[in-house]
């Protein structure tokens, strides 16, 4: 009896077919971020520069803009409004201890969105999007994941989406990059809160304190670099 021609070409066809669709979701999910960032610039292009902006916005929303700003913050630095501006504005909008309160929830859930983007994208398409810049931290993510992110929270020398999509493209376990998230991010964004909170009073002690503190912070991850962090096992 002859063989069927489509005999043994359902499974490389739906291989095909999912490979395809795949590829189309990566590109698709890409030019929506982009999209949205080309959109945010020619609208709001102060926003990125100016924190009294995000605080007068979000007060306009009354009992609703502590949801919204930590819904804006979420979704916010993946459309690249620095994590910095935002936190600053909460600081302004909302006082030190609320402002650090609202951040925090923000960009945790800021970070799991953008992880789960570079789990979804892989490590190819990520490091291709970020014009291989980072190869070498996504290496040392994959050799001490929770050393190396908790790090870069402390110390962030790297934009923030970057990290979290670089961690999403690593091996590295979503519990060990979920808890270096949530506890490396604390001091910075309780300084810089604080200092959204005295921004306008510049010439205060208040306003030193907090710009000695985060200075001071660079300084400690400068020198935990090149004690530590740059003497790790290969």
């Amino acid at each position: 009896m002859p063989l069927s021609p489509n005999l043994g070409m359902t499974e490389p066809i739906s291989f095909y077919h999912r490979f395809h669709l795949l590829t189309v979701l990566k590109v698709a999910l890409i030019a929506l971020l982009l999209g949205g960032t080309g959109y945010l610039f020619a609208t709001n292009e102060d926003l990125f520069r100016n924190p009294q902006l995000i605080k007068s916005e979000v007060l306009r929303w009354g009992a609703w803009g502590p949801v919204g700003f930590m819904a804006l913050y979420a979704f916010g630095p993946s459309l690249l409004v620095p994590g910095a501006v935002m936190t600053l504005a909460a600081g302004l909008a909302f006082g030190t201890i609320r402002g650090s309160v609202y951040s925090l929830v923000g960009a945790d859930l800021g970070a799991l969105v953008a992880f789960a983007a570079g789990r979804f994208l892989g490590k190819g398409f990520v490091n291709k999007l970020l014009s291989g810049r980072f190869g070498e931290v996504l290496d040392k993510i994959a050799r001490n994941g929770f050393q190396i992110i908790l790090y870069l929270r402390v110390f962030p020398i790297i934009p923030y989406n970057a990290l979290n999509l670089l961690a999403g493209a690593s091996p590295i376990s979503f519990k060990d990059y979920f808890w270096a998230s949530m506890i490396g991010m604390i001091p910075g964004t309780i300084l810089f809160a604080f200092l959204g909170n005295e921004l306008w009073h510049p010439t205060s002690p208040r306003f030193l304190l907090a710009l000695a503190l985060i200075g001071l912070s660079f300084l400690g991850g400068e020198i935990y670099r090149r004690t530590r962090v740059d003497r790790s096992p290969a």
